[in-house]
């Protein structure tokens, strides 16, 4: 951690020196609450459109994140599981899909009430900017809350305009995208549809898959604005490869045992649409509510030769007034209230060499309910002080209707049914020390708790075996989160942050018992995380940029549980990692305009080791990496539009790397592997119709 600060202290002798360029100001949610980022009492940070474009196909959210402190972004490589996202230790252990940490998009939740949710449901083809939250202030978000990332689509532009990309690549890669936007009088309209089709890199891992992402909005008066929100996705193949033992490594591009015979796969249809309206009721006075409702079908084929499908519905809604008060202290308020719901009916049954076979032998149906109620006020007590106090209520209530298909069969009181609910007060409070124009210092800390998810209740442990039942016994997990930090901002457009952080949580929620790919999961007994964070961006004259960011972290089991030691590490939590760029323009950058000519920029990325299990036995120790991309575009700007070519190199070392791990796989099949070195060849068009 020693390194991190020398790094910090280092950067700001460069910063201080560089001449003035006027950058615009950067405001995000800091909370619940929308301020400078430079004076949020948090470790918020955001990831601009511009980065999205360049980091290639925007395909995984993982790719968009890499350079963000705090945040584990691994690519399994495996569209049927996604990406593994982790912030701060949270979500580390999630199997698929993101887990403790709540995705909204458009202000319309992309969670679960239970706390899953899916990355790859977000449209990075059309998003303008992702805004994530780390630290305490992020569990005044709820349950589950471990981290925020919020993503928003690009507002229609002033005049219609089409755009498109167009990318191919290593291992049978096709992307593409099509985009029109526009306004006319009071309307605007963004329409996006990408499509995706890889054959993979291992054995058994295609996938294809198409999105729909349209936002439209109308300002109905002068202080109302509506916006409807329509996303389609449907992936119709996403096989998947499994895991790798350690002796296994050796061959990265193999499938996992028996995910060829027993055609592991996943096929995924969802639909959502939205509607949020902001309406101004004084000038220092504003409403906000929000209306959704999605269907999710999920259907996937295991190694065990079964098969699990899910039918999901959910919706939810929201309201929340904000105001400010000037005077000798000025205040920042806000209000609200919100419910969502989530019921999906859960069928399995027999499936050899991956084709249904016979009636199926599992039917439920499980439902999760919230009800929040929160509050936030930034408190501008003096030039020097602003104060942050913020409250969030929770109500969740998790429940099962077992139909109960087994032979012989059982009586309500031994089936598969049940009902539980989880209330929890979460509390935060910071403070900003404005003790310099250029240096901001800020303290805080808050409670949090995280429920089991619906797919962590859906099975218990029996001996060596995994039963269908759902799991009432399960606690909440409560955590105390704790952020000092300091923040530089200058006008040449030098960034730096640096945070220290500690959280201790008490019954951890961690798998149990792995069973071809079926979990069963327990509560641990206590875990402590401490970390330094540390991220800067800095100009080297009007062509050169550099970006860095490292984070060191140390994730530990504080107190002994079943078989885990005290004093182990958490599982798919590394010790340190971090993001070098340096990038290159042929044309001087302004903060109006972006740079025609020739762009080209060199990244590293690394990681140390991590374990795959919380055991933290050899076999599953995945070995730490670090490797380097390459990127170079020409950008053409002519008056009615612009034309850009893109090359990539990924791994140009061609380290053989691994990717992501499986936690506690029970057959050793830790490992998924990391692509070996791969180029991307793309076109980005657009033009005013």
């Amino acid at each position: 951690m020693r390194r991190v600060v020398l790094l910090g202290l280092a950067w700001v002798g460069l910063a201080q020196a560089q001449a003035p360029l006027e950058l615009p100001e950067v405001r995000v949610q800091s909370g619940l609450i929308e301020q400078r980022q430079f004076d949020a009492p948090a470790s918020v940070q955001r990831v601009d459109g511009e980065r999205i474009r360049a980091s290639g196909p925007q395909v995984n959210l993982s790719d968009v994140l890499t350079a963000v402190p705090g945040v584990v972004a691994l690519n399994r490589n495996n569209y049927a599981q996604d990406v593994q996202i982790s912030i701060r230790g949270f979500g580390a252990r999630a199997a698929f899909g993101l887990r403790g940490i709540r995705l909204l998009v458009d202000g319309i939740p992309a969670t679960t009430p239970d706390g899953q949710g899916q990355a790859s449901t977000v449209s990075l083809t059309s998003v303008d900017r992702i805004e994530v939250l780390t630290g305490p202030l992020a569990q005044i978000y709820g349950n589950a809350a471990g981290g925020v990332i919020q993503a928003y689509t690009r507002e229609a532009s002033a005049q219609p305009e089409a755009q498109t990309q167009l990318y191919v690549g290593s291992y049978g890669l096709r992307r593409s995208d099509w985009q029109l936007s526009g306004r006319s009088g009071q309307v605007g309209m963004v329409a996006d549809f990408s499509t995706l089709d890889t054959q993979g890199y291992r054995a058994q891992s295609a996938a294809r898959r198409q999105q729909l992402n349209s936002v439209l909005t109308l300002d109905s008066s002068a202080d109302t604005r509506h916006k409807w929100v329509v996303n389609l996705f449907e992936m119709p193949l996403a096989q998947d490869p499994l895991g790798l033992t350690s002796s296994n490594l050796g061959t990265p591009w193999a499938a996992g045992a028996n995910a060829q015979s027993a055609n592991t796969r996943k096929m995924v249809h969802q639909e959502q649409v939205g509607w949020v309206m902001q309406h101004r009721l004084e000038r220092d006075l504003q409403l906000q509510t929000r209306l959704y409702r999605g269907d999710r079908s999920n259907l996937q084929y295991l190694s065990s030769q079964n098969w699990v499908g899910l039918e999901r519905q959910y919706w939810g809604w929201g309201a929340q007034m904000q105001g400010q008060r000037d005077g000798h202290i000025p205040i920042q308020w806000t209000v609200g209230l919100e419910g969502d719901q989530s019921g999906e009916v859960r069928q399995g049954g027999a499936a050899p060499a991956g084709q249904k076979s016979g009636l199926p032998n599992r039917n439920e149906w499980n439902q999760a309910n919230t009800l929040d109620g929160f509050a936030q006020i930034n408190w501008l007590v003096s030039e020097r002080f602003t104060w942050v106090t913020g409250l969030r209520r929770s109500s969740v209530v998790l429940r099962s209707n077992d139909q109960c298909l087994v032979s012989p069969p059982c009586s309500y009181a031994d089936d598969g049914s049940g009902r539980v609910r989880y209330q929890s007060s979460n509390p935060v409070l910071g403070l900003t020390w404005h003790w310099h124009p250029q240096w901001n210092a800020y303290a805080n800390t808050g409670r949090g708790f995280e429920t089991p998810t619906l797919a962590e209740a859906a099975y218990v442990k029996s001996g060596n075996d995994l039963l269908g039942r759902f799991n009432p016994r399960l606690l909440a997990a409560t955590s105390v989160h704790r952020e000092l930090g300091l923040k530089f901002a200058n006008e040449a457009g030098s960034r730096m942050s640096l945070a220290w952080f500690g959280i201790e949580t008490q019954n951890e929620i961690v798998s149990d018992k792995v069973v071809n790919g079926q979990v069963a999961y327990t509560n641990a007994t206590r875990t402590q995380r401490q970390g330094l964070e540390f991220n800067a961006q800095h100009r080297l004259g009007q062509h050169w940029r550099a970006e860095a960011s490292v984070t060191a972290m140390r994730a530990v089991y504080s107190q002994t549980f079943s078989t885990v030691a005290n004093g182990n590490r958490l599982p798919a939590t590394p010790d340190r990692w971090g993001f070098a760029a340096l990038h290159w323009s042929q044309m001087p950058a302004t903060a109006q305009t972006r740079p025609s000519g020739w762009l080209a920029s060199v990244e590293w990325l690394g990681r140390s080791g991590m374990w795959a299990n919380d055991l933290n036995t050899a076999t599953a120790a995945a070995p730490g990496y670090g490797g380097v991309n390459l990127r170079l575009r020409h950008r053409h700007v002519w008056a009615s539009g612009q034309i850009e070519p893109y090359l990539a190199i990924e791994n140009l070392h061609n380290k053989t790397t691994v990717g992501s791990v499986i936690v506690n796989q029970s057959n050793g099949g830790f490992f998924e592997p990391g692509l070996p070195r791969t180029w991307t060849l793309g076109l980005q068009a657009k033009w005013a119709l």
